[in-house]
C-alpha cells in the first residue's frame, strides 16, 4: 500500500521567529551604519545621474584624501546578500579611484518604489543637473508614485488633498522640486528622444554645439526613432538644429506620415527669423567651378542645388559604409 503524501502546512512565520524576540526583529529592521566592502555595492539600476570625472570630482577626491568620506553613503540590502547604492554614487566612484576598499554606509530597509523615490530626491538637490538627468529622474519617480497607488500605466496618477480637490502627481512632483506639473511632463517627454538628440539637449546646458533647447526638443520627442535618426544625419552634415517652429512642422509631418528625407530637408533649409547667415564667395573662385553657360541670375539656384545634391551624396556614402 502506497503511503499518502504528507500535506505541507503553510507557516505564517519564519523559523527564526522561534529564537528571536519581536524587539530583536524590530531592531534588525531599523537603519544602521556599517563599513561595507565597496565591491559588494552595486549601482542603482538605471541610475539617471551621471558620474563624471570633472573638476568637481577632483575636488571630492582631494577632500576624501585629506578627511575621508565625511557623510556615509546610503544603501539597501539585496536578496542575494549584496547591496544597492541609493545615494552616494560619486563618493563610491571617488573611493574606487583612490583605491579605498571600504566605505561607511547607512543601511535602509526600503521597497523598490521607496528606494527609487529616495534616490531621486537625494540627487535632485544638486545645483547642476543636465536636462537628461532631470528627465529620467522625474520619469522614475513619477512611475514609482503611480505604482505605489496602483494607477494604470495609461492614466495620470492623482491624489485627493482635500474635499473636492484632486491633484495630479506631476503637479505634486513639480511642487517638491520647483517646477510646474506641465514642466515635469515636458522633461519626461525628453526620455523619448534617441541618445544623439538627447545629448544635444544637454549641450544647451553645457554651452556646447550642436545644441537643441528644451521647447523644440519636446516637439521632436514625438518623432519616430527612424525619423529622429534622419534628423540627426541632417544636423551632423549641415550643422543646423531646428527652431521651435521647425520642430512643430516636423512633428506635424510625422503625424501625417509624410516625414521623409526630402520633406525634412525642405523644413530645415528654410531660413529662420533673425538667423539668416550671409556667405560671400569671390567671383573668380565661383566661376572656376560652375559651367560657363550658367546665366548670372541663375548662379545662386545652381549653387544651392549642387550643394543639396552633394550633401545627399555624402549621406548616402555614410549609410553605405555602416
Amino acid at each position: 500500500m502506497n503511503e499518502k503524501k504528507k500535506q505541507e502546512i503553510p507557516m505564517p512565520f519564519k523559523f527564526d521567529d522561534f529564537f528571536t524576540t519581536q524587539e530583536q526583529r524590530d531592531e534588525e529592521a531599523k537603519e544602521h551604519i556599517e563599513e561595507i566592502d565597496i565591491s559588494l555595492i552595486d549601482n542603482f539600476k538605471d541610475h539617471p545621474f551621471k558620474v563624471i570625472d570633472n573638476d568637481d570630482m577632483k575636488s571630492l577626491k582631494e577632500s576624501i584624501k585629506v578627511s575621508g568620506v565625511l557623510s556615509p553613503v546610503i544603501v539597501r540590502e539585496k536578496e542575494d546578500g549584496r547591496y544597492e547604492m541609493i545615494s552616494g554614487h560619486r563618493r563610491k566612484y571617488a573611493c574606487e579611484s583612490l583605491g579605498i576598499d571600504k566605505i561607511k554606509c547607512i543601511i535602509k530597509n526600503l521597497s523598490d518604489d521607496e528606494a527609487t523615490i529616495f534616490m531621486v530626491d537625494s540627487n535632485l538637490q544638486r545645483e547642476k543637473l543636465l536636462p537628461s538627468e532631470k528627465a529620467f529622474a522625474y520619469k522614475m519617480k513619477y512611475e514609482a508614485l503611480k505604482h505605489q497607488r496602483k494607477t494604470p500605466a495609461n492614466q495620470h496618477d492623482t491624489e485627493v488633498r482635500q474635499v473636492g480637490a484632486v491633484v495630479r502627481s506631476d503637479d505634486i512632483l513639480g511642487e517638491e522640486h520647483g517646477d510646474s506639473g506641465r514642466q515635469v511632463q515636458r522633461f519626461i517627454r525628453l526620455t523619448y528622444l534617441i541618445p544623439e538628440l538627447l545629448n544635444m539637449v544637454d549641450n544647451s546646458e553645457l554651452k556646447e554645439s550642436p545644441s537643441i533647447a528644451l521647447t523644440p526638443a519636446v516637439e521632436l520627442s514625438y518623432l519616430k526613432p527612424d525619423e529622429q535618426k534622419l534628423l540627426v544625419e541632417f544636423i551632423n552634415y549641415n550643422l543646423a538644429t531646428p527652431s521651435h517652429a521647425q520642430a512643430i512642422e516636423l512633428r506635424n509631418l510625422s503625424q501625417k506620415k509624410l516625414l521623409v528625407e526630402e520633406t525634412l530637408d525642405n523644413v530645415m533649409n528654410r531660413e529662420k527669423p533673425n538667423q539668416i547667415l550671409q556667405f560671400k564667395i569671390k567671383e573668380e573662385k565661383l566661376f572656376k567651378v560652375i559651367p560657363k553657360n550658367i546665366e548670372r541670375d541663375k548662379v545662386e539656384d545652381f549653387v544651392l542645388k549642387a550643394c543639396e545634391y552633394y550633401s545627399k551624396h555624402i549621406r548616402q556614402k555614410e549609410r553605405d559604409s555602416r
